[in-house]
């Protein structure tokens, strides 16, 4: 039991219902799911190219088409969250892009293929910010960090055995079909939340009194409010910082999820069982990083004695040690070995993932959708830059997988000096 329960519990002798963790479990399943669908086609992708006779190079684009998209649309589906409730923003996005994850076992050409991820990146850009609105209105602050965590975990996780996954799947059907597969979860989902969720615990009647004492004020959790104050956003330098960094994280991470399978056959000579084995390392070390993050996050604050210097310490160390760890990889010749180190930079990236969202939902407050929109934006424009990148890189130095790495490895070292500075507490408001 939390301690704000056991505290109203003491003081009240009624004990709070516990209907807010179903939240967390919607986000959880939702997390995997996204990952799921959008790991699958860098496995699938060798098969992909073979059929239709794509290069690197055109593969780079088509990966990423998604990046793109799902930037372009992260501050309309937060904002949109912020004015009509996450319920039915998430809703109608899950429903778009499981049918566009099915529509990719579809394609017959570069342009099609190209259009059907970037309409797929569209869709999943409502996922994030619009979980992180129901984490907002449903969950006191004391437990927001560590929800992000176990979201982040459960994505990461969805994604770490996607690989493995799907190269089982691939055994037995198409690379076509495997889409369509996928493409049923998010339905599922979709039926089961609407139904469940509403924008404003109030309205939730299998809540009681007790709990809804401990959540965010009836009024701070009203849809349609005033218009979002974009010009304190773009004023303010701890927002130009936060959608930096998370540029230099996506622009790092992406290689994890669009690249790293190819590279292991490649650069590391793996065939594709293995390969699918060792490609889900990073991802599940990821999500380990994301759970430590979000539990240690609380206990290193109340040590510290401020809430700005353990996040700043998280975040710093994160984005240290992705960089070092990624680059130390290169020079290890065991495959196994190999992964495993890269495994430890997904982990330290993963330290600023709860870290990044937990300040957006204090410094946004209930604006928490757009502001955390518009950092998941910029984050994806870089991982967009990112699969192209490594794309080019790749052809200009004849496949050698180690420059991509290393500038992967140089993008990470640039988002340390951003966690100097950043003030990750106090409201855009209050400014």
């Amino acid at each position: 039991m939390d301690s704000n329960d056991k505290t109203l519990m003491n003081g009240s002798g009624t004990r709070p219902t516990c209907v807010r963790y179903w939240v967390i479990v919607f986000a959880v399943t939702l997390s995997v799911i996204t990952y799921i669908d959008r790991v699958c086609i860098s496995q699938a992708a060798p098969a992909m190219s073979k059929d239709l006779g794509f290069s690197t190079k055109q593969m780079g684009w088509a990966f990423s088409a998604f990046f793109w998209a799902y930037a372009l649309f992260e501050v309309p589906s937060g904002w949109l969250g912020d004015r009509i409730g996450a319920r039915k923003v998430l809703m109608r996005v899950v429903m778009w892009w499981s049918f566009f994850t099915a529509a990719t076992g579809w394609v017959f050409s570069l342009v099609s293929l190209v259009i059907t991820r970037a309409m797929f990146g569209a869709g999943e850009a409502g996922c994030f910010p619009n979980l992180t609105k129901a984490f907002t209105v449903w969950l006191p602050k004391s437990e927001r960090v560590k929800a992000q965590g176990i979201t982040w975990l459960s994505a990461r996780w969805g994604g770490a055995f996607t690989p493995l996954l799907v190269a089982l799947i691939l055994q037995h059907i198409s690379w076509r079909h495997t889409f369509g597969l996928f493409g049923l979860l998010g339905v599922i989902w979709a039926i089961f939340f609407f139904l469940w969720y509403r924008d404003n615990p109030h309205d939730k009647k299998s809540i009681n009194e007790a709990e809804l004492a401990i959540l965010p004020r009836q009024q701070d959790v009203v849809l349609g409010h005033d218009k979002i104050p974009w010009g304190k956003l773009i004023a303010s330098k701890t927002v130009w910082l936060l959608w930096f960094q998370f540029a230099c994280l996506n622009f790092g991470a992406v290689f994890y999820i669009t690249w790293l399978p190819t590279y292991l056959r490649e650069g590391r000579g793996m065939d594709i069982t293995y390969g699918a084995l060792l490609a889900g390392f990073p991802l599940f070390f990821g999500g380990l990083g994301s759970l430590f993050c979000g539990y240690i996050a609380a206990p290193l604050a109340n040590l510290l004695g401020s809430t700005i210097f353990a996040r700043r310490l998280l975040a710093g160390t994160g984005f240290f040690g992705a960089a070092s760890c990624l680059a130390l990889s290169t020079f290890i010749p065991n495959p196994w070995l190999a992964m495993l180190v890269m495994g430890l930079a997904s982990f330290c990236n993963d330290l600023v993932m709860p870290t990044s969202w937990g300040a957006c939902m204090d410094i946004g407050g209930k604006f928490a959708g757009t502001l955390s929109g518009s950092m998941n934006m910029m984050g994806n424009f870089g991982g967009g830059l990112a699969a192209i990148v490594i794309g080019y890189i790749l052809a200009w130095s004849n496949h050698n997988w180690n420059v991509a790495l290393y500038v992967a490895a140089g993008v990470y070292f640039l988002g340390t000096f951003c966690w100097l500075i950043i003030d990750p507490v106090t409201p855009i408001e209050d400014e």
